[in-house]
């Protein structure tokens, strides 16, 4: 390359101009690039500092100076570049910048008159090519072609971007918004914006870099020079708010942005997302064969201010450009700042010369990085003319310290790390101004140390708000067919690759949903899942199987390990129910099958051993019809039955017959026929959940406490129910039917003459358990009356006279001395 004044390197994004520029730099003794970026200034400098010696490079941005003694290369923020060094070398990166309604005029300040001793270049879009020639200067072109190439894909939905995309939003909200969808629908994103600082922003593209996450949300600041490993970039909106309106951005900074797709030789395409409208064809065309419209009007600002006083300060401001292609940039912010402080110049003791003046400028240049509160920026500029322009003339440690103290919190949300970040970047800013402030190198270090930490902190809330780590390693290992390492911890944790995706309960895997999890996070969960919950699942069947380890509650349910497995419903009838499995549908028919048939087996063995007597009951093989007619009667009243429901039957029974029933365990009492077998506790527990699910209604019912004998509840129970539970009821007071028949025989054997009164004496009460008082409340509603004498209680047997409805006789024979003579106690 013949040594030019100026080389102008132009061409589309991904053509390698930086490279050129950085390996051009170094083949001089010294040299500078100004680059658009705090962050592509860094990003280079920490690539040159491991090709040559650290103490020949310097780093020189607002809010960081690392500028060795013999600082032989620079690399700046164009705002940073020093104007004052004679260079070899000196370049200038995005040039086009210099039409950017914002910052155009420092660029425009520099193609004009930033020259390096031996050459100058100017990297950026060919549409400055004819800008650059109205510079009349010996001018070398290089144009530069895309080393791939990069087409349009039209619209996409964010849920079916494919991996290896950044997807470009404009405002911080937004970036939030989409960074949180591709969270829930891809497992999270990396975000880069230009207001992160360095080492947040590096940690997120790092994540991105490393295949932690497949995906980027970032600003347009993605569009200067960040290299990353993209094959597809997606517009969320063409629209960004430049600092005075919301405007469509022209082809070229699409062009700028969308060209980030397809690094060196790879291909890439870009194209739209959400609400983003259409491109038309035209500009699809223009886009991928980078063709824009060339640049006519750059924005430029006199560099050449006049400080002799206030008012020559604001006309040389003021001053209009003398070339037809460039124009005055609108108010920046600076110049408003200053003008708001030469408002009112005495109450912020301004002396109107040239040494406070330029003072003053210098203060109007702090750059606001919080943005959101002008007033407060107004303040911190206040704040440090006021220290620089008193008799110290320098800011004191202990307001430094002061503004820090406040800043060093690292709780709270993404916005609260990032407002804070921006406020610390301020005062960064303020340290690297040579003698700004008292123990500048100090204050540089603990600013610094500050960003970092708080920048960390930044990198860990974006990731935990924006990053859900396991449905990205899922969906990665997924698409790329990778095996799982997968892992069944003791307490039922289900481990995949390190996360925690959810836990085994019994043979169900219940995954570990975010909120708002869609369907696509399960499918993955439950496609990872099923390469080791599976098999885990078939062992546990067969455990089941061998060890028959289960049991049934009062929730229907049969348990094993404390975890549902199956859950009863109601069948042809109570002692035959129906069942369906609580199994995960990771299982296999076949497993379900087997697991189906052992319970199948399991309940009816269960039932036919504890409900034995019933079931005899049932398959009774008798031809005799009066035999028949109560089994069946006894049977579907679930083995309880009152004696009068079943008089006209037991009438007809002799005493053969009633043996033949007695060996199958029934008893005939007082009050009562019942298989006295089934007032165990077990059997009344089984065959209340098989009345109850069989009836699919009073589930609320509750039988009494096992152990007790009597029991007084004035609340109206279902009186059925308590029949079932073994319990006859007279009115509030309940006594267990068996117990009942026991208090006859001790009644019978205390006044064998039948007419005499009876003593009530101690066993009675020991055998009902109950206080002497409700004793004699009972005995009196079972038709007993009731008297005291030498202290003791008597009762006598005093029935009422039942008027029949038909009015017929009564039949004495049916008296209950009569019946208790002829019952036999024996079983």
């Amino acid at each position: 390359m013949s040594q030019n004044k100026i080389t102008a390197v132009l061409g589309p994004t991904n053509t390698g101009k930086t490279y050129l520029a950085i390996e051009t730099m170094l083949s001089f003794d010294s040299g500078m690039i100004g680059f658009p970026l705090r962050l592509l200034a860094r990003e280079v400098y920490d690539k040159i500092i491991k090709k040559i010696s650290i103490d020949k490079v310097a780093l020189i941005t607002g809010e960081e100076k690392i500028i060795p003694t013999n600082a032989k290369y620079f690399l700046c923020t164009v705002e940073s570049m020093p104007i004052n060094k004679y260079l070899d070398f000196v370049g200038i990166d995005e040039i086009q910048m210099c039409a950017d309604h914002e910052r155009g005029h420092i660029f425009t300040d520099r193609l004009l008159n930033l020259r390096g001793e031996k050459l100058t270049m100017f990297m950026g879009s060919s549409t400055i090519k004819s800008i650059v020639n109205k510079l009349g200067e010996d001018t070398e072109f290089i144009n530069r072609d895309r080393l791939s190439k990069l087409s349009y894909v039209g619209h996409k939905k964010i849920s079916r971007i494919n991996r290896k995309t950044a997807i470009i939003a404009f405002s911080t909200e937004e970036v939030y918004a989409i960074a949180e969808l591709v969270r829930r629908q891809k497992g999270g994103a990396a975000i880069v914006m230009g207001s992160l600082s360095p080492k947040t922003r590096n940690a997120q593209v790092e994540l991105y870099q490393s295949g932690d996450v497949d995906f980027l949300v970032a600003t347009d600041a993605i569009g200067m020079g960040i290299n990353m490993d993209l094959e597809n970039v997606f517009f969320s909106n063409l629209k960004k708010f430049d600092g005075k309106k919301l405007r469509r951005l022209n082809l070229s900074e699409i062009g700028q942005i969308a060209g980030r797709a397809g690094r060196y030789l790879s291909d890439g395409s870009f194209g739209i997302t959400g609400d983003c409208k259409e491109m038309n064809e035209e500009e699809v065309n223009l886009l991928e064969n980078h063709k824009f419209e060339e640049i006519k009007i750059i924005f430029w600002r006199n560099s050449h201010l006049n400080f002799n006083n206030a008012l020559c300060l604001i006309k040389s401001l003021e001053e209009k450009p003398n070339k037809y292609w460039m124009r005055k940039i609108h108010e920046c912010e600076d110049e408003k700042v200053l003008k708001y402080f030469l408002k009112d110049m005495n109450s912020h003791n301004i002396k109107n010369n040239k040494e406070t003046l330029e003072l003053l400028w210098e203060c109007c240049q702090i750059p606001d990085f919080v943005k959101k509160t002008y007033g407060n920026h107004l303040e911190v500029v206040s704040k440090v003319f006021s220290f620089l322009n008193g008799n110290e003339a320098k800011i004191t440690s202990e307001f430094m310290r002061l503004q820090l103290m406040k800043l060093d919190k690292l709780e709270g949300n993404v916005d609260s790390l990032s407002n804070r970040i921006a406020n610390v970047r301020t005062w960064s800013y303020v340290s690297n101004k040579i003698n700004w402030v008292e123990n500048q190198n100090y204050w540089i270090e603990k600013t610094k140390l500050l960003e970092d930490r708080l920048s960390d902190r930044l990198h860990e809330e974006l990731t935990k708000t924006f990053i859900d780590k396991r449905a990205s390693v899922l969906a990665r290992g997924l698409k790329q067919d990778m095996d799982f390492k997968t892992e069944i911890m003791e307490d039922d944790k289900v481990i995949i690759d390190e996360q925690f995706i959810g836990k085994l309960k019994g043979l169900k895997f219940e995954m570990d949903l975010k909120v708002g999890a869609l369907e696509t996070d399960i499918k993955s969960l439950k496609k990872a899942a099923r390469q080791t919950v599976g098999p885990e699942l078939q062992k546990r069947i067969q455990a089941i199987v061998d060890t028959g380890l289960i049991e049934i509650k009062d929730d229907f349910k049969i348990y094993w390990n404390n975890f549902p497995i199956a859950k009863l419903e109601p069948g042809k009838d109570y002692l035959n129910p129906e069942f369906f499995l609580i199994v995960d549908d990771i299982l296999e028919n076949n497993d379900k099958q087997k697991l189906s048939e052992f319970l199948d087996k399991w309940i009816k063995e269960k039932i036919n051993i504890i409900l034995k007597s019933l079931i005899d009951l049932k398959n009774l093989k008798e031809s005799n019809s009066s035999i028949k007619a109560l089994a069946y009667q006894l049977y579907e009243n679930n083995g309880v039955i009152k004696r009068d429901q079943v008089s006209s039957y037991l009438k007809k029974l002799g005493q053969d017959e009633r043996k033949i029933l007695r060996d199958l365990g029934v008893k005939f009492g007082r009050y009562h026929v019942f298989l006295f077998r089934l007032l165990k506790p077990e059997a009344v527990s089984l065959r209340i959940l098989l009345w109850k699910n069989f009836q699919q209604k009073y589930f609320n019912l509750i039988p009494p406490t096992f152990g007790l004998n009597f029991l007084e509840d004035k609340k109206a129970k279902n009186k059925n129910f308590m029949l079932l539970c073994g319990f006859e009821s007279f009115n509030e007071y309940f006594v267990r039917i068996d117990i009942l028949e026991r208090l006859f025989v001790q009644i019978i054997n205390a006044n064998p003459d039948k007419d005499k009164e009876i003593k009530l004496v101690p066993e009675m009460l020991n055998l009902l358990g109950c206080s002497k008082e409700n004793f004699t409340k009972l005995i009196i509603k079972m038709n007993y009356k009731t008297y005291e004498k030498d202290n003791e209680i008597y009762f006598k047997y005093n029935p009422t006279k039942k008027i029949n409805k038909v009015f017929k006789k009564i039949d004495s024979s049916n008296s209950p001395f009569k019946i208790l003579k002829g019952l036999n106690f024996s079983k």
